[in-house]
């Protein structure tokens, strides 16, 4: 089969598609899936980069890609919640499991494996595991009662943007910080109650929490005292301050998790944004355009 494959650690003309082995029987307890899409993620920079080589038994050469959306073509002999023609969509921790997205078929276990969501393309759906968990698991440990006001940073990211609209689904007034002016109107779209586009000066001592997205440590200065804030960028995490309780949220598979957040999309409560589509052998490309800035949605690769 073709995959995205990573030779050595360094820049995006490290990755180029190759003919790799490809799965013949899923675990029993897991499924084949033939990829539709994968989505490109910041982590996978990280990865291709080898800022995380320290932390992860995983080497090149490898497969890249945490998201994927497909349809199974195998089931183990255990699994009972997944048939053979249905269309699905995981989140591979790709850096402990070894098992990238960036192909054309892809073994799970079935437990990480939600159905997809019906009322949106396959492909567009692959934008929804790492960056839908990455919020909800955030909103959680942040629990906020209903009614309070929440700050989401890199409020039209990936994961930003879904923080918003689950954070409104839970009843928080949200505050909303893009870089842009001209990023207001989306925002709002998504649910945005209030919009802050300075970053250098946030409003003061204003919210209950913070979900911080973007790495911008000095957004604690909107906290209350004695609120809370969660961070998902483990590498410019916010000091704490004044009372404010401070913690990091490391994304984990979760299939019940991910299938949850498919219902929203599919009633209406959750928009998946794609910003474009590109083939397997622009994988390089795909990283070159987010390491660039300014993508807003997913950028997806399509065997």
């Amino acid at each position: 089969m073709r995959a995205v494959v990573l030779t050595t650690y360094g820049g995006p003309e490290r990755l180029s598609v190759s003919e790799v082995p490809e799965p013949a029987v899923p675990d029993p307890d897991g499924v084949l899936i033939r990829t539709a899409a994968a989505a490109v993620n910041p982590v996978d920079l990280q990865t291709r980069a080898g800022l995380h080589a320290g932390r992860s038994a995983v080497r090149p050469p490898m497969i890249l890609g945490w998201d994927v959306a497909g349809t199974v073509t195998a089931v183990g002999e255990d699994v009972t919640g997944f048939r053979v023609g249905d269309q699905v969509v995981a989140m591979s921790a790709q850096m402990a499991t070894g098992r990238g997205t960036y192909a054309e078929t892809v073994a799970l276990p079935a437990d990480i494996v939600a159905p997809a969501p019906a009322t949106v393309s396959l492909t567009s759906a692959a934008g929804l595991p790492l960056a839908g968990l990455t919020a909800r698991q955030a909103l959680d440990a942040l629990a906020l009662p209903e009614g309070a006001t929440v700050l989401v940073t890199g409020a039209v990211g990936s994961v930003g943007g879904l923080a918003v609209q689950l954070a409104r689904l839970r009843g928080l007034t949200v505050v909303a910080q893009v870089r842009s002016a001209r990023d207001e109107d989306e925002v709002r779209a998504l649910g945005a109650d209030r919009v802050v586009v300075d970053e250098a000066h946030f409003p003061a001592a204003c919210v209950d929490g913070l979900l911080e997205t973007a790495g911008l440590p000095q957004a604690i200065g909107a906290v209350r005292d004695d609120g809370r804030a969660v961070s998902v960028v483990p590498t410019r995490v916010p000091a704490a301050e004044r009372g404010i309780h401070v913690a990091v949220s490391y994304v984990e598979q979760d299939g019940p998790g991910l299938s949850a957040l498919g219902s929203l999309v599919d009633d209406g409560s959750l928009r998946l944004r794609t910003a474009k589509e590109l083939g397997f052998e622009d994988a390089p490309r795909a990283h070159r355009l987010l390491a660039a800035g300014g993508v807003r949605g997913k950028l997806l690769l399509l065997p």
